[in-house]
């Protein structure tokens, strides 16, 4: 399978503030790959890396096997970019956008943008400033796909944007990856949509991955299982990824749902969602 991104023991330090890494992780064509984790994990400063906008410390970036150190054209002309902090000066019209964009890329097509502009009920004459934030950030999650990349790097692209807005940009999306060629990168609070629409799931925290699983290993094999305090005694370590204990009962994160129940047939066991999984791993005991 092609590698749309290669990361290899990627590092970066903010004197002792902060420091991500070593990252090592691949990226396949042709997937959604959701990010996750907590304000300051370490998500954004790994996307940054990643458009060369923050210069790494040590490792090696690939995007459709060119080393990013360079940042050729041709790795430009294919990545749709949505930042959280992304700017548009707020004097420029939607014409306006159009406009420089025609200029930055050889293969902006002014007629998707447009078709997006409208879908989205963005009035093309309208100066940014006068938009609403959920409408800002669908003018810029139009203006990443109206160059027809191969790759969308988002972060936080869904939010501020109502859920049946949301649920548009989200079908975009999938339509996006119709063809096998296109991928995306998705760094996201809201974890229910990574539910619906994504391939695999990778977890950072402090600055470290600390969780590379496809969706369907997560949904299908992760559980919690749920006991009384005096039984958590008897739950076996080996079968403990982490844990938290209530005032009346433990919850435990188990990667073996079907195993756990056949071996503690006393306990419940529920599906577990992304955020179940977010909660335990941070915040629970191992």
């Amino acid at each position: 399978m092609n590698k749309a991104i290669e990361i290899k023991n990627l590092t970066k330090s903010y004197d002792e503030q902060f420091s991500l890494g070593e990252i090592n992780l691949d990226i396949p064509s042709g997937q959604i790959i959701g990010l996750i984790g907590e304000n300051g994990a370490g998500k954004t400063t790994l996307i940054k890396c990643l458009l060369n906008i923050i210069k790494k410390d040590t490792g090696s970036i690939k995007i459709f096997d060119k080393d990013t150190d360079k940042f050729e054209t041709l790795i430009k002309e294919n990545i749709g970019v949505v930042l959280d902090d992304m700017f548009l000066p707020e004097v420029l019209t939607v014409r306006d956008i159009d406009t420089i964009m025609k200029d930055s890329y050889k293969a902006w097509d002014s007629n998707l943008f447009y078709k997006y502009m409208k879908d989205f009920g963005i009035d093309k004459n309208k100066k940014i400033n006068k938009l609403s934030k959920g409408m800002r950030k669908k003018l810029e999650i139009a203006t990443s796909l109206a160059h027809h990349p191969k790759l969308l790097i988002l972060d936080e692209p869904t939010s501020g944007l109502d859920p049946v807005v949301r649920n548009e940009v989200l079908d975009i999306f999938l339509k996006f990856l119709e063809d096998e060629e296109h991928t995306i990168l998705l760094s996201t609070h809201i974890t229910s949509d990574l539910e619906h629409i994504a391939d695999k799931i990778v977890f950072i925290d402090k600055g470290k991955i600390i969780l590379d699983e496809t969706r369907d290993n997560l949904m299908d094999n992760y559980a919690i299982l749920k006991c009384e305090l005096e039984y958590f005694k008897k739950i076996d370590e080996k079968d403990i990824i982490s844990y938290k204990k209530n005032k009346y009962d433990c919850e435990v994160l188990v990667n073996d749902a079907k195993k756990a129940k056949k071996k503690y047939k006393e306990c419940i066991i529920d599906k577990i969602t992304i955020e179940d999984l977010m909660v335990l791993m941070i915040k629970g005991e191992k």
